[in-house]
């Protein structure tokens, strides 16, 4: 009996699992962190469908933090098997747990803190940077388009997703008889056609299911060939009256775009070059691993880099590891560039740069990917008027724009094109990694591509696959 079981990014966005049960052969689909209200996250970050150590592998989509941020502690709780990953993503993994590991036993610290003067009982982090190193150690790298076993009855092969560096859809072929076989697709997160330094996500393979991710479901985004003018546009508006543009960016894909794009615009003459400075020690460290895949680079990415010799930087701007260097960037009154993490301003270096420059009409707060529900991120694409940050209330007075064609996710239109094809051979659509209303708006749309039965599941929900 094969059966799929829903437990992460199950009518929500953040906090991918899905459980794959082949013959009590059970494989992790994804292990990534639930982000969102901090006592609620707890619970779900430590919650599993099943003991750790009765799964006997996972296969990993992509290095984002929600989808894999929970792997340390799922090799913490006990799971000692392989975790399958193409080449790109385990070198992400590797910076991106060990950051996600230094901030959860920084957040302790933190709160322990307080906790101690109010004579509660201190809490443990998530996990360590200890139990990060030992996921890397339990990492596989699997090289898109190469089939390999996974157990006795299952095959798995990626192929790219076009959404990060090294994401990947994940393909399974499952046994379920003699000379009988079901296949199963994971979208994981797909990515858009044209977006710049990615290769274009794959085709999607004919299969029986499919978990197809819904995050712009119902959404569509600005087109990505009008995303760099209107970069431009922004940074020239604040630039003229002496402003500072702001771009809250996760550290890993969208920040490496940014740079990516403001280069281009500087040696194309299209922007006069003003200092641009990346504020973030994981993206310095992820844009190191950027440079070391080339093969996932599109055409005109590894144009560009021949021509430049570093798509990534070569003199267009500073990448800041030091927290005093951080700390001068609140001093400076002539126009920049700042990139920081986090990318929906939960937490990181970018609070501090919101406190220093929100209150200022001078500035600019660029948002460049999705905010999710209650972040503060989220509030300020919504027109809130002040900001709460470590505590204290802030003006929200710099203007706040959004560009989410810059989005590394697939829109309604483009989910649609993607999945339509598949419409006549699978039996039955799962969506999954979506706010509810984005969710039912991509069921209403693969309904219309002709699928016979798509599903919303609910965390827990438990199907048959024949």
């Amino acid at each position: 009996m094969t059966t799929l079981t829903f437990h992460g990014a199950a009518q929500e966005v953040t906090g991918s699992l899905h459980l794959l049960d082949v013959d009590g052969f059970r494989i992790a689909l994804d292990c990534g962190m639930f982000q969102g209200r901090r006592a609620e996250g707890r619970i779900k970050n430590t919650s599993w469908p099943c003991p750790p150590e009765e799964i006997d592998a996972v296969v990993l989509s992509h290095a984002h933090i929600d989808h894999s941020g929970r792997l340390p502690r799922l090799v913490r709780e006990g799971f000692t098997g392989p975790i399958y990953a193409t080449p790109a993503a385990r070198d992400l993994a590797a910076v991106m747990l060990a950051d996600s590991a230094h901030i959860q036993e920084e957040d302790a610290n933190y709160w322990n803190k307080k906790r101690v003067k109010r004579g509660e009982e201190a809490i443990e982090p998530l996990y360590t940077q200890e139990d990060s190193l030992r996921v890397i150690e339990q990492m596989f790298g699997i090289p898109y388009g190469r089939s390999f076993p996974l157990s006795q009855k299952v095959q798995v092969l990626y192929s790219d997703a076009g959404h990060m560096l090294g994401s990947g859809v994940v393909h399974l072929k499952i046994e379920t008889g003699k000379d009988k076989h079901v296949s199963l697709v994971f979208t994981g997160d797909l990515g858009r056609p044209n977006m710049p330094i990615l290769r274009d996500p794959s085709a999607l393979p004919p299969c029986d299911y499919l978990i197809c991710e819904s995050t712009y479901g119902g959404r569509q985004t600005d087109p990505i060939v009008d995303m760099k003018e209107r970069l431009a546009q922004v940074v020239e508006t604040t630039v003229k009256r002496g402003g500072k543009v702001i771009v809250p960016s996760f550290s890993v894909g969208r920040t490496q775009v940014i740079v990516y794009s403001l280069h281009q615009l500087f040696v194309e003459g299209r922007l006069k070059q003003i200092p641009v400075f990346v504020d973030s020690p994981l993206a310095v460290n992820a844009t190191e691993v950027f440079r070391l895949h080339p093969e996932c680079y599109d055409a005109d990415a590894r144009k560009f880099n021949s021509k430049i010799g570093d798509i990534l930087g070569n003199g267009c701007c500073t990448y800041i590891r030091d927290v005093e260097e951080s700390k001068a960037l609140h001093r400076k009154r002539t126009p920049c560039v700042i990139i920081s993490a986090s990318g929906m301003c939960e937490f990181g270096r970018i609070l501090h740069h919101l406190k220093n420059n929100i209150p200022s009409a001078k500035n600019t707060v660029l948002i460049v990917g999705y905010q999710a529900q209650h972040t503060l991120g989220r509030r300020l694409v919504e027109g809130a008027e002040e900001a709460k940050i470590f505590g204290e209330v802030y003006p929200v007075k710099a203007q706040v724009v959004v560009l989410n064609g810059f989005s590394a996710h697939a829109n309604a239109g483009e989910l649609k094109a993607m999945t339509a094809p598949l419409a006549q051979t699978c039996k039955h659509a799962f969506l999954v990694h979506g706010e509810m209303d984005q969710c039912e708006a991509l069921r209403a749309s693969l309904t219309e591509s002709g699928f016979g039965q798509v599903s919303i599941p609910a965390s827990g929900q438990t199907f048959e696959l024949e």
